[in-house]
């Protein structure tokens, strides 16, 4: 379940909205040492696109593929790209809801590691968390999909997720996934229902700034104080949502306009936008 949450959240310390395609990928892979790595990338995407009930095409050897690609993905030199981050997936989107394309690079001597983590980016999903996944900085796979990681890009797709969804109304939906693959389902909903608790009250002081990110995004090195900052902000905002729709906790006006209020006086824009309707109700 800490695995779930942990994939909402940015490395730079912020919390994120849902964000998936709604389109077909239209991938195109080029670079060096293609004949190595082609297959193999190619394979990556393939398996996360069918979890997700995803459309993919390869248009690599099409003469108008850098035109008609949504995907890119680029086999580097060596020298190319940092120690620290050997393959990096950059999502395009207008709004945090609908990727509109995708660019991915990864190092010729790395790309076989990289294939599947960059692919579950590549998809929408965009934390690092600690568990058994590809996407974990220190996983015990890298050349195919770990069981959590189809649970995961199975909920990201499911009819019940929509783009733009908060952290507080992705999680449940991961966890009904998560709980359905369990073996002792009472069991899964008592400890979910458990980490929705302690969840909620780590963000609560979180976001009322005595609190910490998650510690596998300290663990990265790569938050900043920039990111943390703007955490505190989306989180308070995402407590209001949280509070008003009564997700992940019992619906409560009164938390909800805190909340809220607390993110707009942070800054918060889309917060201001929300007050009206939680007080109106």
């Amino acid at each position: 379940m800490g695995t779930m949450w942990e994939v909402l959240w940015h490395q730079s310390g912020t919390p994120t909205r849902l964000v998936r395609w709604e389109q077909e990928m239209r991938v195109r892979i080029f670079g060096v040492n293609l004949a190595t790595h082609k297959q193999h990338t190619l394979k990556a995407l393939a398996d996360v696109a069918t979890e997700a009930g995803i459309r993919l095409v390869d248009v690599s050897d099409q003469p108008n593929a850098a035109q008609v690609a949504n995907v890119s993905i680029e086999i580097t030199p060596d020298s190319m790209l940092e120690e620290n981050q050997p393959c990096v997936t950059f999502l395009n989107f207008q709004n945090e809801t609908r990727i509109d394309s995708a660019a991915m690079q990864m190092r010729n001597r790395d790309a076989w590691r990289c294939a599947y983590h960059e692919a579950m980016h590549i998809m929408g999903v965009r934390g690092h968390p600690a568990g058994k996944t590809v996407l974990s900085y220190f996983p015990s796979k890298v050349d195919g999909l770990m069981p959590l990681d189809r649970v995961m890009l199975r909920a990201w797709y499911s009819p019940k997720m929509r783009g733009g969804m908060t952290p507080f109304e992705v999680l449940p939906v991961l966890a009904d996934e998560l709980v359905a693959s369990m073996a002792d389902k009472d069991k899964a909903q008592l400890a979910r229902d458990r980490f929705f608790r302690n969840t909620i009250d780590h963000m609560q002081s979180f976001a009322d700034g005595k609190g910490d990110v998650p510690v596998i995004v300290k663990r990265s090195g790569k938050s900043t104080e920039e990111g943390i900052r703007f955490g505190r902000m989306e989180m308070s905002y995402f407590l209001g949502v949280a509070y008003l729709e009564g997700a992940t906790v019992p619906q409560d006006s009164t938390q909800a306009v805190r909340w809220l209020q607390r993110a707009a006086n942070l800054g918060s824009r889309t917060a201001q936008a929300r007050l009206g309707a939680a007080t109106a109700r």
